[in-house]
Order: structure tokens, then sequence, then C-alpha cells
């Protein structure tokens, strides 16, 4: 039998601890579902010993040094508060034990603002990455030769691999072990974890339907989320209008004051985020069709490559799932 892989975890003292736990959890899982020891997971700090995290939780690490850079499979940094992540990146021997770890390591990445450590150790130059949406823009002035995506939940560049804020590093983890152990073990996870669903890398950090309830005001939030349970009736403004008791005149412009978006805009938008999950699935494009709400395949494909600029012919083959090749689309 194989010696288990090891996940290394760096964390620091005020790091967040969902982008330790949250990926420590899915590489144990792992070995569960699919019942051998293939991970063997490390959480890692500078000295070791207990560290406090942001929260009233407190962690046990091993010494950084305890784990010979050459040993590493899968090197993961932490994010969590600035004055942490500003003397993780002041150290020295952390600097130059990261820096040979992620030449040796097989992938290695970050979690949330973690990304900022790898920009100061050098590890981003030229390439695409995410970081928690709200530290974008500092993100790229640090390190303008880097592609920061702020939309993107994760994102896997070679052997680089960043997420976006916290619970993306459960998403970022589930798609390492799919590309180790397959499709039908990440899903196993994903069921014991009770997670709603696998999110992939090129779905927004912003829900279009947390957005709009976020910004709406009553009765718009309730009818947001009848909109999202029924994508294949008709959805019309007439229907959505009578539906909160307005006329048309008023629910459109009220509808758009308060969503920021127009009523069909908005259900487009839903639509079309849905069409993305069921491609990436492998569900047939006719199939898709139907489930959102558009009368025919054609009519989709227009407007998925108006708003995305690829036919969702395109998007399957760059996101579809390795367990439903050559799906039918329709």
């Amino acid at each position: 039998m194989s010696k288990p892989l090891n996940v290394a975890i760096l964390a620091f003292s005020g790091c967040q601890v969902l982008d330790v736990t949250g990926p420590a959890m899915v590489f144990e899982a792992g070995n569960i579902a699919s019942g051998k020891a293939h991970y063997n997971v490390h959480i890692l700090s500078t000295k070791g010993g207990t560290i406090q995290t942001n929260s009233a939780v407190a962690l046990v690490t091993k010494p950084l040094q305890e784990l010979p850079p050459g040993a590493i499979d899968t090197l993961l940094i932490a994010g969590g508060e600035a004055s942490g992540l500003r003397a993780l990146v002041a150290n020295r021997s952390v600097r130059k034990w990261t820096v040979r770890a992620s030449a040796r390591a097989r992938r290695f990445g970050s979690v949330c603002t973690g990304t900022f450590a790898l920009a100061h150790f050098g590890l981003l130059g030229g390439k695409r990455v995410a970081t928690h949406w709200s530290a974008c823009s500092e993100l790229a002035e640090l390190c303008p030769q880097a592609h920061v995506d702020a939309n993107a939940l994760f994102v896997n560049d070679g052997r680089l691999w960043t997420s976006a804020g916290v619970t993306t590093g459960i998403d970022m983890s589930l798609a390492m072990v799919a590309a180790d152990l397959g499709d039908a073990v990440a899903n196993a996870i994903a069921k014991r974890l009770v997670l709603y669903a696998r999110r992939p890398g090129y779905q927004s950090q912003f829900s279009p339907v947390l957005n709009a309830q976020s910004r709406a005001v009553a009765p718009f939030a309730d009818l947001i989320d009848w909109i999202r349970d029924n994508l294949a009736k008709p959805l019309e403004v007439p229907k959505l209008a009578a539906r909160v008791s307005m006329s048309e005149r008023t629910f459109q412009r009220n509808f758009t004051r308060s969503v920021g978006v127009t009523p069909a805009r908005f259900v487009e938008t839903l639509r079309l985020d849905q069409t993305r999950v069921f491609l990436a699935a492998g569900l047939a494009l006719k199939e898709i069709a139907t489930k959102v709400g558009y009368r025919t395949s054609a009519q989709l494909s227009k407007a998925f490559d108006r708003r995305f600029g690829m036919t969702p012919l395109l998007f399957r083959q760059l996101h579809g799932r390795s367990d439903r090749v050559g799906a039918g689309s329709g």
C-alpha cells in the first residue's frame, strides 16, 4: 500500500479557523469516503503548540520544521487577521520553508487572504488567483503581475490553488479530492458534510439570490425565493406583478429600484446561473432548457452565449465533470 499523501495547512495566531478546519475536514473525510488512508493532514505553525484563532477556538499545531519541505504533497496557507499575516510573512524561516515546500509540492496554495503570504513570498507572479472579495484590490496593488479574479470561488492555475473567503476553502479542497480520487468520492464527502451542493470554482463569490435578497425590501425578498424555486415556469412581468399584488408598471419600477436590475434581467441571471450548474453536471442541453424555463435549447444557447461569451458546449468542455464525459448536449 502506498504511503498517505501529506497535506500541510500553515496556520498562525489570528488565523480564520474555518480556513484551517474546513480543508482539514475535507481531506480527512476523503480517507473515510475512499476507505483508505490517502491523506495525512498536518496543522502547522511557526513554532508549533497551541495558537489562538480569530474566534474562540484554539488549534493545536506542529512546528513547521517538523515536516521537511520535500515530504509535502499539498501545502495550503490559511488567511486571517492582518497582524497575524504580517508576523508570518516577516519571519525569514517561514519564508524560506514555504518557498522550498511550494517548489517541491505537487500543489500549493491558500485559503482566503492567505494569498497575501504567497504574494509576499513571490509565489504568485503571472498566475490567476482568487482571494476574499474585500481584499482583491489590495492584492492586485501588492502583486500587479498576478491576475486577481474578483469573482471566482477558487482558481486552479497549474500547481497553484487559491480560494476566496472562508467556506470556499471547502469547495477548493473538494475539487482537489475529486482530482485525486474521483467525483464519486468528492460527492460522498459533500453528502457526509451535509453540503447543499459542490460549488465549482467559476461560480461567483456573489450569489445572485443573496445579492438581491440583501437589497430587497418587502415583498420582493419572498418573491426572489419563489422565482429561484420556479425557474421552469413562465416568469414574465405580469405573472410576477400579480404575485405581489402590484400593477405591472409599479412592479417594474419598484423591483428595479429595490433589487438593482430589471425583473427580466434578474430572472435571466438565475436561469443562466443554474444552467452552468446543470452543464457542469452533464445534463443534456434540451433537458436543461426545460428545467430553467427556455422553450428550446437554441433559445437557451443564444442567451448563454450573449451573457458569457461562449457556447454551452464550450462551457461543458471546460467545466464538465469527468464522470459524465460524453453526455449529450441536446
